[in-house]
């Protein structure tokens, strides 16, 4: 709770399946950093061709440390230089393999850097013998641990964990003996050629046995190392049904299972627990002789989790009277996302928030002083949520921050659910978040500035739509669909966003779209059809039929705004608002109508006609209109929208009627023929600005 003063953010670690690293085979898992991307042909681009040129040839020949850190571009600018560093883990040499294996792998992860994180300052790369780090900031002096990564039942096959509180006991017992003889207490320091910081242990007591792994960098003092895997230990869920976990970060890392996942035999194994203590290397007086009956093992456990839990009461009370008394004495103070953060489960209704930082490389400054007291100069939109303002850290980069209006509920709800879900999605067509605050009544959430805004802001202004050719348009596009795909299909949860729309597209320095705003996004288990919701919360205009009728939402119903969102690019008009098209109160209807009388061309944007892109215009309206088909059913999904754009698919399906056709003018009046039901429905109007 102490660290509520200085803004508490955690590490979110990633869940991905690991696979057996293979010629074509995906990285176990990689991490794409928040640090801004470099460009082709750049400074940046050339100082980390470098380091892959020379980086793993180094990390193999240094056996038996088979880990290699360097720096290129010393001469560069900053935004120029790169540093990274590659380690393979300790069996790598062994019988079974050989050092250049080491090599292959660091240059693998090289390689695979540039596909999974195109472009992207800042990436780890991890697989089962070796991990790549680089970044654009130094961290090759800190023994902090960036880019951390956790995953569960890292093989689900040997799911075997079973046994409640005894096992995750067992596992925990575990763990602090390897550390011991993977860090041994009366070790003095690092040094890459004498000490490599790696163990694996067997633990026998168990049916089937338990096997472990430790290993840090091995320039690290041997202090540091000890701390990196004690933090990440200490801050694993451990779960008795969850047979082995793999918990690693650019520095250090450990992994346990049932089976044995190392090469060669283990260094050490456990025939008792009795073993634990009379077999540890120097450490401080072990606790009393462990006995192998059943009575007495429970004891010693007991024992072993009420001591420190008690020790810790002092230090409990100090921290909640230090923040009682310091609270209003401290403005909002942020920490930069060094790589995600996660918000405990707390209730979010006034009472005081807690969030766990697990992160050691933080970079803090008043939020105050990067927008100037919030002032009105600074102010870049205003909505639902609160104000954005335009914010510049001490680094110079800039950021956008997103003010939760005081005393909002609903707000308030919308701000952890964008924390919970954003934090753990990365990818390229989704805006970046860095950090947040949450101190007294202040909620922030800080992102990456968009220096071109948002997508409304270009298409629905007739000078400033003239600017956006075909090509910058279809990039948009393509864009979106990627990053829907990705929520879709890609991202660890499956999410349904249920706010797509033209202001919610942010736009970066060269145009590419950026997806935001997921304070009403949803986890959809894949599995389902569709759910359903009493409280219909949305955008008028961009909301699927079957959505804002009956409540019922899926996939389908991103599809729905995306194929609304497609015909505004090419139309530059609103679908919804106090705007007449022909005999329709909406787009889609005079889109529809058009596409029957063979009169397409008569939607497109007049500021593109000239260019004779014509076809291509017409294939993406075909495909906005099969994505606004009034039955989920025959709307197609993201993927196959993908192909389509990309013209994999040669003939496309004819579409249909769709939704809210029959929403027109009659005589001067709003007639629609087709009945209709609204539940508790909450909507935005969406008008022109």
């Amino acid at each position: 709770m102490a660290i509520l003063t200085v803004l508490p953010l955690v590490l979110v670690m990633l869940l991905l399946p690991l696979a057996a690293i293979a010629s074509g085979d995906p990285p176990w898992q990689h991490y794409c950093g928040s640090s801004g991307n470099y460009t082709a042909g750049s400074k940046y681009q050339a100082n980390l061709q470098a380091l892959a040129a020379t980086l793993p040839s180094t990390a193999s020949s240094s056996s038996p440390a088979l880990f290699a850190k360097d720096a290129a571009g010393a001469g560069d600018a900053e935004p120029d230089r790169v540093f990274a560093l590659t380690l393979c883990r300790g069996d790598t040499a062994s019988a079974n393999a050989s050092s250049s294996s080491c090599a292959d792998c660091a240059s693998r992860a090289f390689r695979d850097a540039q596909s999974v994180c195109p472009y992207s300052k800042e990436v780890a790369v991890y697989y089962d013998p070796c991990l790549l780090y680089f970044s654009g900031d130094d961290f090759l002096s800190s023994p902090a641990n960036p880019a951390q990564v956790r995953l569960y039942d890292v093989d689900r096959s040997t799911r075997r964990g079973g046994g409640g509180a005894d096992f995750v006991t067992l596992v925990r017992a575990l763990l602090s003996y390897t550390m011991q003889w993977a860090v041994p207490y009366n070790s003095t320091g690092g040094g890459a050629a004498a000490v490599r910081w790696y163990t694996t242990v067997r633990m026998d007591v168990v049916t089937p046995p338990l096997f472990s792994l430790m290993q840090c960098t091995p320039d690290m003092s041997g202090g540091d190392c000890r701390q990196c895997l004690q933090d990440l230990v200490g801050n694993t869920t451990f779960n008795g049904s969850v047979s082995g976990v793999r918990n690693i970060g650019a520095r250090c890392g450990y992994r346990y299972d049932t089976y044995k996942f190392y090469g060669g035999e283990p260094k050490l194994k456990i025939g008792s627990l009795s073993e634990i203590n009379s077999t540890a290397p120097s450490s401080p007086p072990p606790p009393p002789p462990v006995t192998e009956t059943r009575s007495g093992r429970k004891k010693v456990l007991t024992v072993a989790l009420l001591v420190p839990l008690i020790a810790l009461c002092p230090v409990v009370i100090f921290c909640f009277a230090w923040i009682r008394r310091l609270r209003n004495h401290y403005s909002c103070v942020i920490s930069l996302l060094i790589t995600q953060i996660n918000v405990a489960k707390k209730g979010y209704n006034g009472q005081r928030r807690s969030i766990k930082a697990l992160e050691t490389r933080r970079k803090r400054f008043r939020i105050e002083d990067a927008t100037s007291n919030f002032s009105e100069d600074k102010k870049l939109g205003e909505g639902g949520f609160g104000s954005v303002y335009k914010g510049q850290l001490p680094n110079g980069l800039e950021v956008a921050v997103k003010r939760l209006a005081a005393h909002s509920s609903q707000g308030l709800v919308e701000f952890k659910n964008e924390i919970q879900l954003i934090a753990k999605l990365q990818h390229t067509n989704l805006v970046n978040l860095r950090g947040c605050c949450i101190q007294g009544e202040e909620n922030l959430l800080i992102y990456e500035y968009m220096p071109n805004k948002s997508l409304d802001f270009f298409i629905f202004d007739l000078k400033r739509a003239a600017s956006l050719n075909w090509k910058t348009r279809l990039n948009i596009i393509e864009g979106i669909t990627q990053g829907l795909l990705y929520l879709h299909k890609h991202s660890r949860l499956c999410i349904i966003h249920r706010d797509l729309k033209a202001s919610n597209i942010l736009l970066d320095r060269d145009m590419n779209p950026k997806i935001s705003d997921f304070g009403l996004a949803k986890i959809f288990d894949s599995n389902d059809v569709q759910r359903n919701t009493k409280r219909v919360v949305g955008t008028y205009g961009y909301m699927a039929p079957e959505y804002a009728s009956e409540g019922c939402f899926s996939l389908k119903s991103d599809v729905f705004s995306f194929g609304v969102l497609v015909l505004e690019i090419i139309s530059g008009k609103r679908n919804a608002g106090f705007h007449q098209y022909g005999d329709f109160f909406n787009l889609l209807g005079y889109a529809w109508q058009l596409w029957k009388d063979g009169s397409w061309h008569e939607l497109v944007d007049p500021s593109l006609v000239s260019e004779g892109q014509m076809m291509e215009i017409k294939k993406c309206m075909k495909v906005a209109l099969l994505c606004v088909q009034e039955n989920a059913v025959d709307r197609p999904t993201m993927s196959a929208v993908v192909k389509m754009l990309s013209s994999e698919l040669k003939i496309l399906p004819e579409p249909k009627q769709p939704a809210f056709f029959n929403v027109r003018v009659k005589h001067g009046e709003l007639s629609n023929t087709a009945p209709s039901s609204i539940n508790d429905v909450t909507i935005t109007i969406v008008n022109g600005r």
